[in-house]
């Protein structure tokens, strides 16, 4: 298994995993997760690292087919400007490869915002730790284990 899933074990979590065949050509993996899944995009969420203006990494959990508006998910860290972190860098930092970074079981607990839109919901999925692995779970027990607060980071 991932060490997402072990997290998530370990921690007695109530989830469920999903696996599918990925297909290696797509260009977004979230909605190929919800199209191969048969569910709403608005509950898959992809994890993205991205690097402060103090040169310190965060995570931002969105929806699939949202964009992380920038400066708003500054403001929800306190920091002036965020970008984008190097993909070498978030794998580093991660453990885990672009396309399946998992906000379960990082080697490095990072900063962790989920966007307000999961609190509504009774489960999200999030990346398993592989591309063509989902977890399910509810949005309250990702955002305790990972220390998140749930604010609007989206365009």
């Amino acid at each position: 298994m991932t060490p997402a899933i072990d997290l998530a074990k370990k921690l007695k979590l109530d989830y469920q995993i999903h696996e599918y065949d990925h297909d290696p050509s797509t260009e977004s993996y979230g909605i190929e997760a919800a199209d191969k899944l048969g569910i709403e995009a608005a509950y898959v969420f992809k994890t993205l690292v991205v690097e402060t203006d103090t040169n310190k990494l965060a995570v931002a959990i969105l929806p699939v087919s949202n964009t992380l508006n920038f400066k708003k998910m500054a403001k929800a860290l306190g920091c002036k400007k965020v970008q984008m972190a190097d993909p070498k860098v978030v794998e580093r930092s991660s453990g885990y490869v672009l396309g399946g970074v998992s906000p379960l079981g990082q080697k490095k607990r990072l900063t962790t915002i989920i966007h307000q839109s999961a609190e509504a919901l009774t489960t999200v999925y999030v990346s398993g730790g592989r591309r063509g692995l989902e977890i399910e779970l509810p949005p309250q027990q990702l955002a305790k284990t990972l220390s998140a607060k749930f604010i609007d980071i989206i365009d």
